[in-house]
Parts: C-alpha cells; sequence; structure tokens
C-alpha cells in the first residue's frame, strides 16, 4: 500500500496511467475496427483517447523546466559520451513539452489560432531526436559493458578459444556472431534497467515515425507499442531500481 500511495502522488506516474490507458484505447479501437464494431462505439472510444490525450498534456505542463533542471546536471556528468547524449536528450524533451503545452493551450481555446498539425509534427520532431539520442546511449552502455564482459577471464578462456580452433573465414565469422550475440544476451540479462530501456525506447520509437509519415504502421500497433513503454515506465517508478542511471 505505501508503495502504490507513493506511486500515485507523483504526476508522473498519474501522467503514465493516463498515458497506458490512451494507447489501450488506441489498440482497442483499432481491434474493435477491424472486427466490425458500430459506428458509435469507436467514435465513444475515440472519444475517451482524446480526452486521455488532452488530460495528459495537462499534467505535462511545466515538465519543460522539469527537463532542463535534468540537462543542467547532465552537464557534469564525467563521462564524455553519456553526457552529450543525457544533455541533449533533456533539451529535446524540453522542446517536446514545450510544443506540447502549446497544443494544450490551443486545444482548450486559450490560444484559439494555434496551428495544431503544425505544433504537433514540431512536437513529435523533438520527441523523435530525443529517442533516438537514448538510443544512442543505450548502444553506448551496451558496447562498454560487452567490452568488459568480454575481457573477462572466462569469456578469454572459452570462447576466444573456440574461435581460434575454426576451420575458415566463414566459420570464424559465424563464432564471432555467436560470441557477440551471447555477450549482449549476458549483458541485457544482468541489467534490467538497461533492458528495460532499451525495449522502451525502441517501441516509443514507432510512435513518431508513424505520426511523422516516416514508417507507417498502423493505430492498432502504434497503440500496443504505446501501451508497452508506458507499462514499463510505471515499472521503474514503482521500482526505481529499474530506472536507468543516470
Amino acid at each position: 500500500m505505501e508503495t502504490w500511495v507513493r506511486f500515485s502522488a507523483q504526476s508522473q506516474a498519474k501522467e503514465r496511467l493516463f498515458r497506458a490507458a490512451q494507447y489501450a484505447c488506441a489498440l482497442a479501437g483499432d481491434t474493435l475496427r477491424r472486427n466490425g464494431a458500430s459506428a458509435g462505439v469507436l467514435a465513444s472510444v475515440q472519444q475517451l483517447e482524446a480526452h486521455l490525450s488532452l488530460g495528459r498534456k495537462l499534467l505535462r505542463l511545466g515538465s519543460s523546466a522539469e527537463a532542463l533542471e535534468a540537462a543542467k546536471r547532465a552537464i557534469h556528468l564525467s563521462d564524455m559520451v553519456l553526457r552529450f547524449c543525457v544533455t541533449l536528450s533533456h533539451l529535446n524533451r524540453a522542446m517536446y513539452f514545450a510544443c506540447d503545452n502549446v497544443l494544450w493551450a490551443g486545444k482548450t481555446g486559450l490560444v484559439p489560432r494555434v496551428d495544431q498539425e503544425k505544433w504537433s509534427q514540431r512536437s513529435f520532431r523533438y520527441y523523435l531526436f530525443a529517442l533516438v539520442v537514448n538510443l544512442s546511449r543505450d548502444a553506448y552502455e551496451i558496447q562498454i559493458l560487452m567490452e568488459r564482459e568480454a575481457s573477462g577471464k572466462r569469456t578469454k578462456g572459452s570462447e576466444n578459444g573456440r574461435q581460434l580452433r575454426a576451420d575458415n573465414g566463414l566459420q570464424q565469422l559465424g563464432l564471432r556472431l555467436q560470441i557477440q550475440l551471447r555477450l549482449l544476451i549476458r549483458v541485457l540479462r544482468n541489467n534490467p534497467p538497461l533492458l528495460l530501456d532499451v525495449v522502451k525506447n525502441a517501441c516509443d520509437l514507432f510512435i513518431p515515425l508513424d505520426k511523422l509519415g516516416l514508417y507507417k504502421t498502423n493505430p492498432g500497433f502504434v497503440g500496443l507499442c504505446g501501451l508497452t513503454s508506458s507499462i514499463l515506465s510505471i515499472l521503474t517508478i514503482l521500482h526505481p531500481w529499474l530506472k536507468l542511471k543516470p
């Protein structure tokens, strides 16, 4: 109960719940449409999805300032690559939230002349760039951990020995790929926060790609990706040790 109270008290957690519900509606709406549901039912699901989206925008008011503060803290990271990736990600998130706030003002009628389409495209571009940077940071973390794992005595003694006994170039290539795959699986299995971050960012990536028309899928797939990443985000809030740091 104490964990749930702490979870509910955070606006970020509430926004994640709204996000999960929103993408669940998108997934349900596409499923109902494929199964021939009535227009009234589909309209109700779409209206609920729109209300949830607007509620999320309200909960994200002021998130730009939080992202900028996180960027200030990231500047002091000792690792140059991490410093660049984390800072750039937070800055893009700040711009994404700022565009999102403008969209909220337009949808609520506070600023009726807002070009919704233009600001929506801007926000998704910043979102996409932030995700690309996040995935680059994940790849860097994986590379460092794989190199560290490969330098261990067990890896040198067994897997590299098998590689040296290869009969030809093609077999050597196959063994190298097997070794790298095993290293990758071992690294991700031993680092749940990194694994969750990779899966979450990969799922989220399809959302702006679809919205920007760079890689069109369908509402059901986008809904599934959004729902999956939302559930993973909720897990990192309920269990902070699952959140990748910094």
